[in-house]
């Protein structure tokens, strides 16, 4: 799979959604699925999205015991999306457990990828409210290397943190990147973030890019350039 810009979908109704998809006719950008879109409209909107022909990361980051897990993963792998999630910070069985629940009889299967830590925590809430002292880049590579031994397809983490990523666990594994945002936008409430261009260079495999498009005046050209800068 080569590198790709994923829009992330972040409105409270099916509605809304369909028609910020309907301004892109004739392309079928890759959409990423998340708490609210599917908390608020259930897997029809899954199915609807993917009956227009869109790749699907569905980010619902699971973290439970692994048998809820492997039972969850295995309702989501009906639903034909092409990624799921979870959180690292499960640990390796319950990361096993998804991927069991994840394999259809037919042995086929989503890519599942986890959760490092999430752009929003920074060094400081790393230590005052998780207790965790390593430093954070450190905290990536340790959650990153445990989900390659589980068998994982990849992590989401900062672009920050993609390069090393690959550096620890190999170029085949892939780093999903949220956080991005233009040099000349908001950064919102992400706090480790890059450029598209800096994605690139960096070696992010996918971008995950929400406001920067959807808030966009003209979303279409936002997104053409956020595949220009980060594609080529």
């Amino acid at each position: 799979m080569g590198k790709d810009v994923i829009i992330a979908c972040d409105f409270p109704s099916a509605e809304q959604t369909l028609a910020f998809l309907d301004r892109f006719p004739g392309k079928k950008p890759f959409v990423k699925i998340g708490m609210e879109l599917f908390y608020g409209e259930g897997p029809a909107i899954v199915r609807q999205i993917k009956a227009r022909g869109h790749r699907i990361f569905l980010d619902l980051k699971l973290h439970d015991i692994p048998n809820t897990v492997k039972k969850a993963m295995a309702v989501l792998s009906g639903l034909d999306v092409d990624v799921c999630n979870l959180h690292a910070a499960g640990g390796a069985e319950m990361m096993r457990a998804a991927l069991e629940g994840l394999t259809r009889t037919d042995g086929t299967r989503p890519l599942l990828i986890a959760v490092t830590q999430l752009t929003s925590t920074n060094q400081e809430t790393l230590e005052r409210e998780l207790l965790i002292r390593e430093p954070i880049a450190e905290v990536v590579m340790s959650y990153a290397e445990n989900a390659k031994r589980a068998g994982l397809d990849g992590v989401v983490c900062s672009p920050l943190e993609a390069g090393k990523v690959h550096q620890r666990c190999g170029e085949d594994f892939l780093t999903v990147t949220p956080g991005v945002r233009f040099a000349d936008g908001d950064r919102g409430d992400q706090k480790r973030v890059m450029t598209p261009a800096q994605a690139r260079e960096i070696g992010s495999d996918y971008i995950v890019v929400g406001r920067p498009i959807t808030a966009a005046a003209d979303p279409v050209a936002a997104y053409e350039r956020c595949c220009k800068e980060f594609i080529g």
